[in-house]
């Protein structure tokens, strides 16, 4: 059971805060696949963005768990869950490979940027023939002198038609396999980046979404973060970090869906009693606090293990799964308890199954989940 102290607390409830004044028109947002400036705004005068940063960078100073625990709230209060994801992604994506692998040339001249919010990160890592198979790759950065030159195209690229900052995961050594990948610092208005048309999508509407070409892009080599190389092993921390921090937005998603949830159970009558005095009804109810008590435990349970400095690779993958097919059962749960209004636009659960399932699937799809744990156990 983690215990909080009263700093950690009150950063939390003013996530929450945060989120409820995030949460305006956000299914008139959605609807329409608007990324919303306005309120992009407030979440960086909250100071949120620099959470888990260096204080003398802009930063809070804050760990992984605390990170986590002011996440979750965000994801308890607001109701916009692409806008959420839009921010959990500029933190880890961009934030966390500059903070911790980064010269300090690269820290000095983008973290204090990225932690006010005025450069929007991304990542730029899935191909359209290379999705969580990063060895398949084919994006290149070929030296050329004091430079590196990019040529490729990435696939779903969240915040990319948004993005100031991106980091680029390309070849560098064709043949030296997890050691041939190295990760690049990538300024919007670079030469030679073509940055695609927003793309439709079916949950996360307002978290913008696009393809990432590149044309003999020229990048500094000065903009490789860790070295040369070393590209493989930082997705592999960065990943976790995602993970962990964009599913502790989902977990106070779920938890605030729970408790609208019961609150219409006990409200709603049907036959001259509420609907959760009916055994079916309270199943499905009790299975939805199971599954947010159930991914709470493990999500905070691999952030300990991580925090500690041991190997968290297996307890990061169960976290993911649990959570992400926990959200989507919820979300469904929900939609049934409710009935005819859960399936109105305007109640925000059908909202809730669409972005669900995008969770199944970014991060590594439950499938490799499954198989990564499996190999973990050595199956």
């Amino acid at each position: 059971m983690m215990e909080w102290d009263r700093e950690q607390t009150e950063l939390r409830d003013a996530a929450i805060v945060l989120g409820q004044e995030l949460t305006h028109d956000h299914l008139k947002r959605d609807h329409a696949g608007e990324f919303p400036a306005d309120k992009w705004k407030l979440v960086q005068d909250s100071g949120l963005l620099g959470l888990p940063f260096e204080g003398r960078r802009g930063g809070l100073d804050r760990d992984l768990l605390t990170t986590m625990y002011v996440l979750e709230g965000l994801g308890f209060g607001c109701r916009d869950s692409g806008l959420t994801f839009s921010v959990s992604t500029h933190i880890v994506s961009t934030g966390i490979p500059i903070h911790q692998f980064g010269s300090d040339a690269l820290k000095e001249r983008y973290l204090p940027a990225v932690c006010a919010g005025e450069l929007i990160g991304a990542h730029a890592v899935s191909e359209p023939d290379a999705g969580s198979d990063m060895l398949a790759m084919r994006t290149r950065a070929r030296p050329d002198g004091d430079v590196f030159v990019l040529n490729g195209t990435k696939a779903f690229v969240t915040n990319g038609p948004i993005a100031d900052l991106i980091v680029v995961y390309a070849v560098t050594e064709p043949d030296a396999g997890p050691f041939g990948l190295s990760a690049i610092v990538v300024e919007r208005d670079t030469p030679g980046l073509i940055v695609g048309e927003p793309l439709s999508k079916m949950g996360l509407r307002t978290s913008p979404l696009s393809e990432i070409a590149f044309d003999d892009c020229r990048v500094p080599a000065a903009n490789v973060i860790g070295g040369v190389g070393a590209g493989y092993s930082i997705f592999d921390h960065v990943i976790q970090w995602e993970i962990l921090c964009s599913f502790a937005v989902t977990v106070g998603e779920m938890r605030h869906r729970l408790d609208r949830t019961v609150e219409y159970a006990k409200s709603r009558r049907q036959f001259g009693r509420h609907i959760g005095a009916f055994q079916s009804v309270a199943n499905r109810v009790v299975d939805m606090r199971i599954a947010v008590d159930t991914s709470r435990r493990a999500l905070y349970h691999a952030a300990a293990k991580l925090s500690a400095g041991q190997d968290a690779a297996a307890e990061v993958a169960i976290a993911k799964l649990l959570t992400s097919e926990g959200n989507l059962a919820t979300a469904v749960a929900a939609v049934q308890t409710f009935g005819g209004y859960g399936y109105m636009a305007e109640y925000g659960l059908e909202h809730d199954v669409r972005a669900a399932l995008a969770g199944t699937i970014y991060s590594g799809t439950t499938d490799v989940q499954r198989g990564r744990i499996a190999k973990l156990m050595g199956l």
